[in-house]
């Protein structure tokens, strides 16, 4: 039996293919043998040969394809394989809801090493890394969800005060064509502490402070998100601590450029009401953070929130920007603060 050629190559179907592995293996099965000059067929492919299959198999010595399926040199692609097994350790994810992860809980890990991590968890983003630490990320493939601004981040001393606009208007111009020119969205901005100033007067401020920068986020394609914290536990005197507050400001400004960063885990402590606050205002909102409820560690069974429920509230919004976990991991061990986050997009996950 000679060696197929290009031209018997061509004439075959798939279906002909099978009938004739399942000629050569019925032979196989019976002990018969198709005479082959394995020699000729060794010069015949010299200069070319044309397979008609491929033959994924065990690399186990007793399993070679070109015997069961009774074939010859040039024949048939034959590849081996061995130790195949389940990788749990890369979760595959449903690709309804984007991950990320808030860069300070896990900056023990290093960046670099953060950018090993969640690519073995199956996450593509990081939140809350300034323009010095892209490039980094870039190396990895990673993208930034939330950035900040360069020069000073400060939650106290934000927009709610005019004294402060000089510098943050410097720093936001600077930083919108530079979140652009990475291909990032997404640029997050502060109230800033009370101190005496009402919620009025405050959202007047920042609403016109804002409004100075907001046309170049718009020319740019950036959308500048405010985060709501609570005031209770975590951020003492902050006023952006409620979603009324966050969501009027949004109104006076009028730019599909300015959203909500919803913590989920800030307004459960302040308000509660999640999953309504959602639905009533998913269009205000343009990201999203996690935290369980308690104590801002794990968002397991130990806590309060049920994120499955709020995960699928969230869908339901037609939502398509990034959710982040920002839990306080509270494991002793890297190894156990590694393993509740991939727990932590394991729930989220739906």
């Amino acid at each position: 039996m000679r060696s197929h050629t290009k031209e018997t190559q061509d004439i075959l179907t798939p279906e002909l293919a099978l009938e004739i592995l399942k000629e050569g293996n019925e032979r196989f099965m019976n002990n018969i043998k198709s005479h082959r000059n394995l020699l000729e067929q060794v010069n015949e492919t010299s200069s070319g040969q044309f397979p008609f299959a491929a033959i994924l198999s065990c690399i186990d010595s007793r399993t070679s394809a070109e015997l069961i399926f009774d074939q010859g040199l040039g024949d048939i692609f034959s590849i081996r394989i061995a130790g195949n097994i389940l990788n749990e350790d890369i979760p595959k994810l449903k690709g309804n809801i984007n991950h990320s992860v808030c860069s300070w809980t896990y900056n023990f890990l290093g960046l670099e090493g953060m950018c090993a991590m969640v690519k073995k968890l199956g996450v593509n983003a990081i939140d809350l890394l300034a323009p010095k630490d892209w490039p980094i990320i870039q190396k990895h493939g990673i993208t930034c969800s939330m950035c900040y601004a360069n020069g000073k981040i400060s939650l106290t001393e934000g927009w709610n005060n005019k004294n402060f606009h000089p510098e943050l208007i410097k720093n936001f111009t600077e930083a919108i064509p530079l979140v652009a020119a990475a291909g990032y969205k997404n640029l997050i901005c502060f109230s800033g502490n009370r101190k005496g100033i009402d919620d009025e007067t405050g959202l007047n401020n920042m609403s016109e402070g804002i409004k100075q920068v907001i046309g170049l986020a718009e020319k740019n394609g950036v959308t500048i998100q405010i985060e709501v914290f609570n005031s209770k536990v975590d951020h003492k005197d902050y006023m952006a601590d409620n979603t009324k507050w966050a969501v009027d400001l949004c109104k006076k400004i009028g730019s599909e450029n300015f959203k909500i960063l919803y913590d989920i885990y800030h307004m459960q402590v302040n308000e509660g009401d999640v999953i309504r606050t959602i639905q009533n205002n998913h269009q205000y909102f343009g990201h999203y953070h996690t935290a369980g409820v308690p104590g801002r560690h794990e968002i397991d069974e130990t806590q309060e929130l049920f994120y499955p429920a709020i995960m699928k509230a969230i869908l339901a919004t037609s939502y398509k920007g990034y959710v982040a976990q920002e839990f306080i991991p509270s494991g002793k061990e890297s190894s156990d603060k590694i393993a509740a986050l991939k727990k932590a997009i394991k729930i989220c996950d739906v």
